[in-house]
């Protein structure tokens, strides 16, 4: 299960014209049911994502692919958590560790 931080960067003025491809980079991780929440950190700061299903190579190569990392909105910064109590509507991702 990996945390990753979104921290916007120098670019982040740019995040309009990339927020399109952006949303549909997280659509996409919904969709192949890697991403378990996304969500902004406050106060706009970013953004995190909580994803789980994925090797750490594949984890970090869907991150670098997305559109705010690809053009420096944001910088990536993941944690890799190895999960040992959660709520039960969770207990799928200690099943898997």
């Amino acid at each position: 299960m990996f945390v990753t931080f979104l921290k916007f960067a120098d670019n982040r003025a740019a995040a309009a014209e990339f927020m399109a491809a952006h949303n549909d980079w997280i659509a996409k991780g919904f969709s192949e049911g890697v991403f378990l929440c996304v969500g902004s950190l406050q106060p706009a700061a970013g953004g995190a994502v909580v994803a789980f299903g994925e090797s750490r190579t594949a984890h970090d190569a869907r991150i670098a692919a997305d559109p705010f990392v690809m053009h420096g909105v944001v910088t990536a910064e993941t944690h890799e958590i190895d999960p040992k109590r959660t709520t039960a509507a969770l207990d799928f991702v200690k099943a898997a560790a």
